[in-house]
């Protein structure tokens, strides 16, 4: 197993990550910033289909339920695309690898070959390809496990 070690350029106050045997891997997105991106996906992959286009009424007698609903211009994705537009190529690559490693698709020893692959990707598309992966939360958090940390 891997071993994950907390980013030395953020300090979050928080403790070190654990440890586990083998090679080290080090995240350049800070842990604090993929907590978050793991909260907006829940949020984002909660969406339902629209069911009325325009529903013109008032939300409270529709006790909001049009704000699970998935229109297209959904605050949240465009949040979420925003938050992975604005981090660089490595950071993005961090993410695809962890979310892969989460899915199941390679074991955490395989971590730096499979990162050469994430980072081969092109930066503008890997906003979009991440948020349109099913279940892009749960395997942030499971690849967190994976490497030892707190999910």
């Amino acid at each position: 197993m891997a071993e994950l070690l907390p980013n030395k350029a953020h300090t979050s106050g928080q403790p070190d990550r654990p440890k586990a045997r083998g090679a080290a891997i080090e995240l350049t997105v800070p842990s604090d910033f993929i907590q978050v991106l793991i909260e907006k996906a829940h949020e984002f992959h909660a969406k339902v289909e629209v069911v009325e286009q325009d529903p013109g009424s008032n939300p409270s007698d529709e006790d909001m339920r049009e704000v699970l609903e998935d229109y297209a211009d959904d605050p949240v994705h465009e949040e979420l695309h925003e938050m992975l537009a604005d981090l660089n190529q490595d950071q993005q690559a961090d993410l695809v690898a962890l979310m892969w490693l989460g899915r199941g698709d390679f074991p955490p020893s395989d971590w730096a070959a499979k990162r050469g692959e994430a980072l081969a990707l092109d930066p503008r598309r890997t906003p979009d390809y991440l948020i349109e992966t099913p279940l892009l939360a749960d395997y942030l958090e499971e690849g967190l496990s994976q490497l030892g940390a707190p999910a």
